[in-house]
């Protein structure tokens, strides 16, 4: 088994930065790719960004890609998201989730474990 804690979500204004993280514990953290979705009011939740095993290898969703940033250190057992020039339709709740394996998985249902979740609203 293993535990997500999500944390760092919060208030910003439309332009600013957060930096999300998620805290792994249980089974041996570092064979895992860690995965970022969101899911909006009203919405189904969406893929954000994924990170292989190693570090080696990250994908992002066509709407974050250029302002986030995702980077693991496996040594902490911690995925960080760095979430720069926020914009209101990134309010969300932010999920990580943890997929045993070498791949690099966008999908949701590919994924074993998964966090409860931190909010991250935007203001405009």
């Amino acid at each position: 088994q293993v535990q997500l804690v999500e944390s760092g979500g919060g208030l910003v204004q439309a332009g600013g930065s957060l930096r999300l993280s998620c805290a792994a514990s249980g089974r041996t953290y570092s064979t895992y790719a860690m995965g970022w979705f969101r899911q909006a009011p009203g919405k189904e939740r969406e893929f954000v960004t994924a990170i292989n095993w190693s570090g080696g290898s990250t994908v992002y969703a066509d709407s974050v890609k250029g302002r986030f940033t995702i980077s693991r250190d496996n040594a902490k057992n911690t995925v960080y998201l760095q979430m720069n020039s926020l914009k209101p339709e990134d309010t969300a709740v932010y999920y990580c989730a943890a997929d045993w394996g070498l791949g690099l998985p966008v999908a949701d249902d590919e994924y074993d474990y998964w966090g409860q979740g931190t909010q991250v609203t935007v203001s405009s």
